[in-house]
């Protein structure tokens, strides 16, 4: 289910420029792959050498100019083992919630304390077009629930209550402080 970073692609991988919180692209929601080819495959080869090269745990399309709907998360620390997602799609949330800080690679420096369904099941295509199932809990549940808002066009100071969420846009979109 995992790609093992150490493998070698047959094409010359290349980190990506990681959009920011200004961008317009990141309000916009993400397109499905209709088909996997090269082009997809490169792209989520770049994605993960750009998630590895800014330390993050997840990556998802848009933030790197991509219209897509493709995330990237990281899934056992030790192997270095990563999760490519095509068409994700949350099919189960568990009723549990959990608050907890999260950053994200768009918000640098910048931590929320955000709440999510603590256990989710997804669907999904893998990089080889696979239908896949996932059902999931702990950070991992969390990554991507993050990512997947993403490709919905869902910023995570969006997942904040309504007040707190007015002073995060004042502070950071309006220069307020």
């Amino acid at each position: 289910m995992g790609v093992r970073i150490s493998q070698s692609p047959p094409f010359i991988m290349a980190t990506l420029k990681i959009r920011k919180f200004k961008d317009p692209i990141l309000k916009k929601r993400c397109r499905k792959v209709r088909k996997i080819d090269e082009e997809i495959k490169k792209i989520i080869v770049n994605m993960v050498q750009t998630m590895e090269k800014e330390q993050g745990i997840g990556l998802a399309a848009p933030q790197v100019g991509f219209l897509k709907k493709i995330i990237v998360v990281k899934t056992d620390f030790k192997n270095q083992r990563i999760l490519a997602l095509i068409n994700p799609k949350i099919v189960k949330k568990s009723p549990q919630k959990e608050r907890l800080e999260e950053g994200c690679l768009s918000f640098p420096g910048i931590f929320l304390e955000i709440k999510r369904a603590k256990e989710i099941k997804i669907k999904a295509k893998d990089i080889k077009g696979e239908e896949v199932e996932i059902k999931t809990k702990g950070i991992l549940a969390r990554v991507i629930q993050h990512e997947i808002d993403h490709l919905n066009g869902i910023l995570f100071y969006r997942r904040l209550s309504f007040i707190k969420s007015m002073i995060f846009r004042l502070k950071y979109f309006h220069g307020f402080n």
